[in-house]
């Protein structure tokens, strides 16, 4: 009976484990792609910068091409491109939260990773 327990204990510890590393993973996935989108707009907005304001542009808004001027994409840009930063910081704080808590589990719980 007693390795009946001992074995659902190791059972759920496992599952925990699990499930950490697969947050871990999806939060590393979306710092990711938050990243890559933060250097697009950085790359589109280097590009614009020497462009005069009068200069035609295409924005692409929900799948859908618009005229605009520079003066007025530009602004749009730098305010996205300030949100995605935010983003990035709060997704980058919420992994090393993560992390740190798998550590402290790990510790509480006397778990060894054992690579196969």
């Amino acid at each position: 009976m007693a390795s009946q327990a001992s074995q659902k204990k190791q059972q759920d510890l496992q599952l925990q484990y699990s499930t950490y590393k697969n947050t871990l993973q999806q939060l590393a996935q979306k710092i990711g792609d938050v990243e890559q989108e933060a250097e697009e707009h950085k790359l589109v907005l280097e590009t614009l910068g020497p462009l005069p304001g009068d200069r035609k542009c295409f924005r692409m808004i929900n799948g859908v091409l618009v005229e605009r001027t520079v003066k007025d994409v530009v602004p749009a840009l730098q305010t996205n491109n300030e949100g995605l930063k935010k983003v990035l910081e709060d997704l980058v704080k919420q992994y090393r939260t993560k992390q740190d808590e798998l550590e402290k589990w790990k510790k509480k719980n006397n778990v060894q990773v054992v690579q196969s």
